[in-house]
């Protein structure tokens, strides 16, 4: 049963986007076990699979971003698919709290949507949101409640936080909207205590969706999508497309944050990025240069909220004896939600992939996707397509084991399928993209369009 299931056609084409098709909510929250499974999962896949989204309970929201979070899940275990379940993070927002107290402008950061991602750091499941506390999930996706790092974080916590594959640490920040600091850096060491607060100078209500880290620097993006009180008391989408704001890149030493200092800034032609693909630094006879590639857009809710311009990859090289920034377009074909092999995040990296429209069809909300290989290395792309119906969620990949190379290892996400108005979950070779998905597991009832999923391994 979904939200509209007793809402006539001719009303469901006059709501927004996002409570028609597959980006309409599910309402029943089911499990199914032993699932069936076409071709074979591969045995070394021993874990959970587990996305994150909106999906309002109690009818339309001003913007897709505004809704519930669900969790989608699938149990792998010795080449069986054990169960699927989805569930909704039980919010304090989902029982009625209200997150913002106007009148006074203060927020209580236990209330949040936990709508956005979910990850794992130091034995602790978190499913996020860019607004409030993370909320702590079990493995079979209950919720455990908000969690604070022991009383020690007081801002709201990115939906993408960065875990340094060297040294185990979680890198993230938070954003505030009302009072400086508007951007504070967090670190929390490898057993999960938080170890680092830092206000990141700003000029104003900034909203910051992602950020990356490289071995030596935390890369900041200071750009004019900015909070709007005015429209936040009116019920309408808070954040709005400001030019005069500017727009700007940050490079903060990770050793020197732990002394206070400031990041460096690069101001940047007027842009919006969203998702990080992957950041690095290299020194050598050639100087020290940070890179970051990044999916970018031209503007972002230029006109109104549902304004989304294309997205794009693009690399930007900070050289950093002469102050100067090379910008730089790496692909003429947009894309979503970027990925990597996580194990090198903030090193060099030779592949990504990103949810890419099907060849040939129009470009739109609602238009089938498939799945891109970018070999950074070379400059070639290969894709993998699922049909003229069906749509791709985001790309997450498994390597194949501890020693395997960057795409030596699988991808694993949500498809749906416009023509049968169901989802499976999907299997594939990273290494061989245009090969057949190895494994396709039907599940129980659709899984809506959404946002960030991570692999939990066993």
């Amino acid at each position: 049963m979904t939200a509209l299931d007793d809402v006539s056609t001719s009303e469901a084409a006059s709501l927004p986007f996002h409570m028609r098709g597959n980006y309409a909510p599910v309402m029943a929250e089911v499990e199914a076990f032993d699932l069936a499974v076409q071709g074979a999962i591969p045995a070394e896949l021993n874990g959970r699979y587990i996305r994150n989204g909106a999906n309002p309970k109690n009818g339309p929201t001003m913007h897709w971003f505004a809704g519930d979070g669900m969790l989608h899940g699938i149990r792998l275990l010795d080449g069986k698919a054990e169960w699927y379940r989805n569930r909704w993070v039980q919010t304090k927002t989902l029982a009625g709290a209200d997150r913002m107290d106007m009148s006074t402008g203060t927020a209580d950061l236990t209330v949040g949507l936990a709508n956005t991602h979910v990850v794992r750091h130091a034995g602790r499941i978190l499913a996020l949101e860019e607004g409030s506390l993370p909320n702590e999930i079990s493995p079979d996706l209950d919720t455990m409640g908000p969690y604070d790092f022991g009383g020690k974080l007081h801002t709201p916590f990115t939906a993408h936080p960065h875990v340094c594959p060297e040294t185990g640490e979680m890198h993230f920040f938070g954003y505030e909207l009302i009072s400086a600091p508007y951007v504070t850096y967090h670190i929390a060491d490898a057993a999960g205590n938080l170890i680092h607060c830092q206000p990141i100078d700003v000029p104003g209500p900034t909203m910051v969706h992602d950020f990356a880290i490289s071995r030596n620097y935390a890369i900041f993006l200071d750009m004019p999508v900015v909070f709007d009180l005015d429209e936040a008391l009116k019920g309408s989408m808070p954040f709005m497309w400001r030019e005069s704001y500017g727009a700007r890149i940050g490079l903060l030493h990770r050793d020197r944050a732990l002394r206070g200092e400031q990041p460096r800034w690069f101001d940047v032609d007027l842009c919006y990025v969203f998702h990080i693909m992957n950041a690095w630094d290299t020194i050598d006879d050639q100087g020290e240069h940070v890179y970051l590639d990044a999916g970018r857009h031209a503007s972002m809710w230029k006109g109104g909220p549902d304004a989304f311009e294309p997205c794009y990859l693009w690399r930007w090289r900070f050289d950093l004896a002469t102050g100067q920034v090379h910008e730089e377009q790496l692909d003429d074909a947009a894309h979503a939600f970027p990925r990597i092999d996580d194990r090198r995040t903030g090193l060099t990296n030779r592949f990504g992939w990103a949810v890419g429209p099907r060849p040939g069809a129009a470009e739109g909300m609602d238009s089938p996707t498939g799945l891109v290989k970018y070999d950074l290395q070379t400059g070639t792309q290969t894709r993998h397509d699922f049909g003229p119906s069906s749509s791709s969620g985001e790309p997450v990949f498994v390597p194949a084991s501890d020693a395997a190379g960057e795409d030596e290892g699988y991808l694993v996400t949500f498809v749906y399928d416009k023509a049968t108005d169901s989802s499976d979950f999907v299997v594939l070779d990273a290494n061989h993209m245009d090969a057949a998905p190895i494994a396709r597991v039907p599940l129980p009832q659709r899984v809506p369009h959404g946002f960030h999923g991570s692999w939990i391994a066993d």
